[in-house]
């Protein structure tokens, strides 16, 4: 498979310090557009490509708190700031016709934290996914009713112009080399 044109790409993202900073900083290198899907007084850890959400926006991907805790069999509080972070990973993984994250899958076939559900707002959108699990040092896909080990020959490769980058902020040298390996399998160089 050639690689991706990366002039004819976008990287859809939240540009949070940790992994989404990463996943921009790789878009840049490589000559990746960045979208960065952001809130008024969201610490950035990427200035490219921001895109500031307004109220109306926000309203556009909200969704039940109660809702996802029990998808996600934990409690999300209803702080303002918590539920403006879910409504962002909405527009990312919306956007985005490929999902790439960063984070750790839990027993329940979750991922821990609130990128959780952006992993499983993908699910419900039959949006073809990928989770670098930063513990067992690894790729995996989700296919449909479990997550697979991705290896060698079958390791991730951006397929889509429009693909999302997202993940925990606690981004280890792993996940970080992971972020650039898919970026250099999709895009060369």
């Amino acid at each position: 498979m050639l690689p991706m044109n990366p002039s004819e790409c976008i990287l859809f993202s939240g540009g949070a310090p940790g992994a989404e900073q990463a996943f921009g900083a790789c878009a840049e290198r490589h000559g990746v557009e960045e979208v960065n899907f952001t809130f008024d007084g969201h610490r950035m850890g990427r200035q490219r490509g921001v895109r500031v959400l307004n109220h109306e926006e926000l309203q556009a991907g909200d969704v039940s708190m109660e809702y996802v805790s029990r998808l996600m069999h934990r409690r999300y509080t209803d702080m303002p700031t918590i539920r403006r972070v879910l409504q962002t990973l909405w527009y990312q993984v919306n956007s985005g016709q490929e999902i790439y994250v960063i984070g750790a899958i839990l027993d329940d076939g979750t991922v821990r934290g609130g990128t959780g559900w952006g992993a499983e707002f993908a699910k419900l959108c039959n949006k073809p996914l990928y989770v670098f699990e930063q513990d067992k040092t690894g790729w995996f896909q989700w296919t449909g009713d479990r997550w697979e080990p991705r290896s060698g020959t079958s390791l991730p490769v951006v397929t889509h112009p429009h693909f999302t980058g997202t993940g925990t902020r606690s981004l280890t040298p792993q996940g970080k080399a992971a972020i650039e390996d898919l970026f250099t399998r999709s895009f060369g160089r």
